[in-house]
């Protein structure tokens, strides 16, 4: 499959977007060489910065940036949009006005990998000299019958500004008038224990307390965690009266309700599916090397292991570490994007791109506007002893969430402030790709 429907429930997982200019004829032997950057993600967003503020200026090289929509999505506080709270209107092409890279909003409906071109929308052609990959994740449609019909998902902005809309009209159906004081017997169902899952149910059950809230899922919210720390958030969940059921597995969505296995069916007067992601197709048909869930397999320093003029990051890329592969978080994504980057400007410089090494360091969640849990953790993601909850979880989460946009801002003028971050030690010293 080469082709992306236009349709916005899937558009963060086919799409690129970027600023002005026509890309169209560059590199493909010009005397220009032209670095094209798929997805303006977390990781992409960090790609398309630093290599805006490090090369962009300069007449042999060309930066050009892909994305469906001129606006950043912060990933993060989609939950808020679930909610109807009011996001920043976060503007792509000017955040890079004067670092030399160019913007082209559009959809990548294909990549040639042997012939380094990028189809956009079906109808136009970029070439490249190097390529970095950075169309990442979404929830999977597919993984469970009834999902896309009947589910609603994070997947993008307008995804959750359609769930904000049904929440708002279940509160009012129920008699809440919008003021969450009613005792509205509507339910909500959320699909998933995972972190987006609990963030979700928790910011729902405290706008929206008049509707009931059940959140269902294979292991128990916060399993990764200590046992205090978890033991935390779940008080928490049930302080905001969200009904936990773990050890359950849905398989198939309805109208009006979920069927778990063993045939238990659940009424639901909203679905919201947080369970598993899956990753754009079009890396494969292209012919790049991807693992079993499509992600691109990369070397030690992010390049394509089939072809190494392409770098993939965040999501989009299977990147092993010396504790495993990585998996997709802001955290490490903007690090990938940064360090793609990095050795992209090293090798026009003529030097060898230097190994990525990462290593986490914490795990933060939020339970409505004032409550939250942050796990710190080791750099293989195994919890640390230490944990903070309550306010100050809750203030330390907000400045995760807020942090990537001005992160951004920085880079542009000090393209070396991106560059750090924890390389995991020991976890990530020896063996780190293997």
């Amino acid at each position: 499959m080469n082709a992306q429907p236009k349709d916005t429930r899937h558009e963060d997982a086919h799409a690129a977007t970027v600023a002005g200019g026509d890309a169209d004829g560059a590199g493909g032997g010009t005397g220009t060489h032209h670095v094209l950057v798929l997805g303006a993600g977390y990781a992409g967003m960090s790609a398309a910065v630093q290599l805006g503020a490090r090369v962009g200026r300069r007449r042999n090289v060309r930066v050009t940036l892909v994305n469906a929509q001129e606006r950043f999505t912060e990933r993060l506080r989609l939950h808020m949009t679930a909610t109807g709270q009011q996001l920043a209107e976060l503007s792509i092409p000017e955040l890079l006005e004067g670092t030399g890279a160019r913007f082209v909003r559009g959809w990548v409906t294909a990549v040639d990998a042997d012939a380094r071109t990028v189809r956009i929308d079906d109808d136009r052609v970029l070439h490249y000299d190097t390529l970095v990959y950075g169309l990442g994740s979404v929830a999977d449609l597919g993984a469970v019958a009834g999902v896309e019909e009947h589910a609603y998902t994070l997947n993008s902005p307008e995804d959750a500004a359609a769930l904000a809309d049904r929440l708002a009209r279940l509160t009012k159906d129920n008699g809440n008038g919008g003021s969450g004081s009613g005792s509205g017997s509507g339910t909500v169902v959320v699909v998933g224990s995972g972190l987006t899952g609990i963030e979700s149910a928790a910011e729902i059950a405290e706008r929206h307390p008049g509707l009931d809230v059940v959140l269902l899922g294979r292991r128990e919210p916060g399993a990764t965690m200590t046992p205090k720390a978890a033991a935390y958030l779940r008080a928490a969940l049930g302080r905001l009266g969200v009904t936990v059921r773990s050890g359950v597995e849905v398989v198939e969505v309805l109208p009006g309700a979920v069927e778990l296995a063993g045939g238990e069916r659940l009424p639901a007067d909203a679905v919201l599916w947080t369970s598993g992601t899956r990753v754009s197709p079009l890396a494969a048909a292209a012919g790049l090397a991807v693992d079993e869930r499509g992600r691109v397999l990369t070397d030690a320093a992010l390049r394509s292991v089939s072809h190494p003029e392409v770098y993939a990051v965040g999501d989009a890329a299977a990147i092993r570490q010396g504790y495993g592969v990585m998996h997709g978080t802001c955290q490490g994504g903007m690090p990938t994007g940064v360090h793609a980057a990095v050795s992209i400007v090293r090798t026009l410089k003529g030097k060898a791109p230097r190994p990525f090494r990462f290593g986490y360091y914490h795990t933060p969640v939020s339970l409505g506007r004032n409550d939250a849990v942050v796990q710190f953790t080791r750099p293989d993601d195994s919890p640390r002893r230490i944990h903070l909850t309550g306010r100050t979880a809750a203030r330390y989460k907000e400045v995760v969430s807020a942090a990537p946009w001005p992160t951004y801002g920085r880079m542009k003028k000090m393209p070396a402030s991106g560059a750090v971050w924890p390389r995991g030690g020991r976890f990530t010293r020896n063996g780190a790709v293997r």
